[in-house]
């Protein structure tokens, strides 16, 4: 099984950007403990800033991926491109998210992806990617 772990804009801060919310650990160190974990899934992981880097990156798993685990970030609320591209391809896409966004500002209730995607889990921390693979 191959599962792209896809994220979107300023996850690439992990570890230094809000740590009471977002913790203390970049994910470049938790995605080394995924692959241990998760040894049996060839896991890749891709991050962006840039809202159209991460659509491409959508509608080529449609190809390459048994599945996406995808935390769009803020682009979450946002962006109805992302959305459409989930809705476009029959790899089944994972929302996750490492805060409560409903615990948050009101504007972080209202998703695009969520309509679309298999499933959504948010608030676990990084626990919610440990969460999504598991769902596959």
């Amino acid at each position: 099984m191959k599962i792209l772990i896809l994220n979107g804009p300023n996850l690439n801060l992990l570890g230094k950007r809000e740590p009471g919310i977002y913790g203390s650990q970049t994910f470049d160190q938790f995605f080394v403990q995924l692959q241990e974990q998760f040894s049996s899934i060839e896991l890749t992981y891709f991050q962006s800033n840039i809202e159209g880097e991460l659509i491409t990156k959508i509608q080529e798993a449609d190809d390459l991926f048994d599945g996406v685990v995808l935390n769009a970030g803020a682009y979450t609320h946002t962006s109805i491109g992302i959305g459409d591209a989930i809705k476009a391809i029959s790899t089944p896409v994972v929302e996750v998210h490492i805060s409560n966004t409903f615990g948050r500002e009101e504007f972080r209730h209202q998703s695009y992806i969520s309509p679309n995607a298999k499933g959504v889990i948010l608030g676990f921390g990084l626990q919610s990617y440990e969460l999504a693979l598991q769902s596959f």
